[in-house]
């Protein structure tokens, strides 16, 4: 069995409006992880004392890391990243769309790593989507067409995961479980784990996407002190098998 850990860890600022990386570690490392997912990381920005925290954290953890920069500003990013203690291997890095004229927008992107699982590649592919519901369908869209989900390597295996900053109920979400089955819906979990506010979770916008021939285990996002400390969301665990038999077959 293997572990996956979602997090967006709004770049190391907790709710108490410190900025503790240590302490997003700390949250991440009680878990023991397989597979690290991070969002809203900053590299390099004034703004978080110039920090590579993709880095940082990888090595607070012992894992190797690829970083997307989603947002450049000159010398300063900011971005999603996968971590692993795993064999792993960079598909893709990329934007998705934006729509134009809409003042504040930030840059949103994914990220593709395969990572060996017991001998058998996974896709893992991790994003963050934007807030505003027509700029998230053709975020979506893009997800589920030719460049990611629907590129022909991205066969057997698949997890997507991430912040979609979209319910259950909405479109953009609609477009990717009809790719691939929402891991808590294979679960039936009732009611279904909430990850933000992370100090009292009442929304469901961290989700695991997974193919068939992933079986979920388990699901649990931590309410501990720190985690509800650390960050603005908790992070969403998933705990997986996969199919020993399952390749990288050509898309159908």
């Amino acid at each position: 069995m293997a572990r996956l850990l979602t997090y967006n860890v709004h770049r190391c600022v907790g709710v108490d409006r410190r900025l503790d990386i240590d302490r997003i570690v700390a949250v991440i490392a009680e878990h023991q992880p397989d597979i690290v997912c991070l969002q809203e990381l900053d590299v390099g920005r004034a703004r978080t004392g110039f920090i590579d925290q993709a880095c940082a954290i990888a090595e607070g953890l012992a894992m190797s890391f690829h970083f997307h920069p989603a947002m450049r500003v000159e010398a300063e990013l900011y971005g999603d990243a996968i971590l692993t203690h795993r064999p792993e291997q960079l598909v893709r890095s990329g934007p998705l769309p934006t729509v134009r004229g809409i003042p504040g927008l930030e840059p949103r992107g994914a990220l593709w790593v395969v990572v060996d699982i017991d001998g058998v590649p996974v896709n893992i592919l991790n994003t963050h989507l934007g807030l505003v519901p027509r700029e998230q369908r053709l975020q979506a869209e893009a997800l589920a067409g030719p460049d990611w989900l629907g590129h022909p390597d991205c066969a057997g295996p698949t997890i997507l995961t991430g912040d979609f900053n979209a319910t259950s109920l909405t479109r953009p979400y609609q477009t990717l479980v009809r790719r691939l089955p929402d891991a808590q819906r294979t679960l039936g979990l009732k009611p279904s784990i909430k990850t933000f506010p992370s100090s009292f979770p009442a929304i469901r916008i961290d989700h695991c996407f997974v193919s068939p021939d992933i079986t979920v285990r388990a699901m649990s996002a931590p309410f501990s002190p720190l985690a509800r400390m650390a960050s603005d969301h908790l992070p969403l665990i998933m705990d997986f098998d996969v199919d020993p038999d399952a390749t990288r077959r050509p898309a159908s």
